[in-house]
C-alpha cells in the first residue's frame, strides 16, 4: 500500500505544471526624482512583462538613500544581508556602493553616465565578476547644439552640479571639450546637497547666458529652486533630463527613464532566467525624446525655432 501511495505521489508530481520560481529582486536609488522613480518603475514593468509579478512570485525591494552617500552603504549592506536574486541600483553614487558591498550577488546598476570612470566595471563588452548594466551618457554634443539653436546669442553657459557625482564629472569634462568647439565659455557653480541648488543658480546669474543642468541627482532633486532663480532673471534653463522641463526647464533633450528602466529590467530578467552578469554587456540606453515647454520660453524671452517645436516629441503650453 505504502509503495502504491508512493508511486501515485510521483506520478502525480510529474503531471502537475512546474509553479514559476520566487525571485527577489532589491532597488535602490540615491534621491528620489521624477526620472530615478520612472526607472524604478520601468524595471519592475518589464519584470511584470516576463512573468514576474509582485505579490505573485516576485518580491520587489526599494530603498531611497534620500541624498546620503552613507545612507547609500547602509542600504548597499542591509541589501546583501537580504541576499536577493539581483540588486538594482540606480544612479552612480548608489551603484558605487552596492559595488563596494559584494563580490557575488549579480549587480545590474543603471542611470549611470560613466560605469567604467566610476570603476563599476573594467569594460562595457563582457565586464566579468557580478556587475553589468545601462549608461545614461549624456550626448552633450546634440545638447550644445540645441541651446545654440534656441538661444543662438549666448556666449557663456552656466553648469550646476555637485563635484562629488563622479557623473557630473565626466559630463563637465565632455561639455569643457563641446564647448569650445561651439564658441561657449563654461562658468561653473557648485552645490553639494540639495539646500544649496539655489545659492549656486545665484551665482550664474550676471555670468552666464544660459544655464544646463546634468543629470546630477542632487540638483535634479532641487530643480524647482534652480528654476526659480532662472525664471525671475531670465536667463534660459536647459535641462538633460526631459522630466526637468515640467519642473521648469525650457527645454531637454534626454531619455524618456521608463524605457531607461524596462531596458535595464529586460538585463535583470535575463540573470533571473541563468545568465551571468559578467558574460552580458554593459550597454549605453536606447531611445532621446525631445521636450519643451513654451510657457517657461515665453517667461525667459525665447521663442522656439520651427525646427524646435516640429522635432518636440512632447510640449508643453
Amino acid at each position: 500500500m505504502r509503495a502504491f501511495i508512493l508511486a501515485l505521489a510521483a506520478a502525480s508530481a510529474i503531471v502537475l505544471p512546474a509553479k514559476a520560481e520566487n525571485v527577489t529582486v532589491a532597488v535602490t536609488a540615491i534621491v528620489e526624482h521624477p526620472a530615478l522613480d520612472a526607472a524604478r518603475d520601468g524595471v519592475k514593468a518589464a519584470l511584470a512583462e516576463a512573468g514576474y509579478k509582485e505579490g505573485e512570485n516576485l518580491k520587489f525591494l526599494y530603498e531611497s538613500a534620500q541624498g546620503n552617500p552613507g545612507t547609500a552603504a547602509q542600504i548597499a549592506r542591509q541589501f546583501v544581508g537580504d541576499a536577493p536574486n539581483v540588486i538594482v541600483p540606480i544612479s552612480t553614487p548608489s551603484a558605487q556602493a552596492v559595488v563596494a558591498a559584494t563580490r557575488d550577488i549579480p549587480v545590474v546598476f543603471t542611470a549611470v553616465s560613466d560605469p567604467v570612470g566610476a570603476q563599476l566595471i573594467k569594460s562595457m563588452e563582457k565586464p566579468g565578476g557580478n556587475v553589468t548594466g545601462l549608461s545614461d551618457m549624456l550626448p552633450v554634443g546634440e545638447h550644445l547644439a540645441l541651446i545654440k539653436e534656441i538661444s543662438p546669442n549666448a556666449k557663456s553657459i552656466g553648469f550646476i552640479y555637485n563635484s562629488a557625482e563622479a557623473n557630473s564629472a565626466s559630463t563637465l569634462a565632455l561639455l569643457k571639450a563641446e564647448a569650445e568647439k561651439a564658441g561657449l565659455k563654461v562658468v561653473e557653480s557648485v552645490a553639494t546637497k540639495s539646500a544649496e541648488v539655489q545659492g549656486a543658480t545665484r551665482a550664474l546669474v550676471g555670468k552666464a547666458d544660459v544655464i544646463y543642468v546634468p543629470t546630477d541627482n542632487t540638483i535634479v532633486s532641487a530643480f524647482e529652486a534652480a528654476a526659480g532663480v532662472a525664471s525671475e532673471a531670465k536667463i534660459p534653463l536647459y535641462a538633460a533630463d526631459t522630466d526637468s522641463v515640467a519642473r521648469g526647464a525650457v527645454a531637454a533633450l534626454g531619455f524618456n527613464y521608463f524605457d531607461v528602466g524596462k531596458q535595464t529590467g529586460a538585463v535583470v530578467v535575463r540573470i533571473l532566467k541563468g545568465e551571468k552578469p559578467g558574460d552580458i554587456d554593459a550597454t549605453v540606453a536606447v531611445g532621446t525624446d525631445l521636450v519643451i515647454n513654451k510657457k517657461i520660453a515665453e517667461k525667459v524671452g525665447v521663442t522656439f525655432p520651427e525646427s524646435v517645436t516640429k522635432r518636440a516629441t512632447k510640449v508643453i503650453d
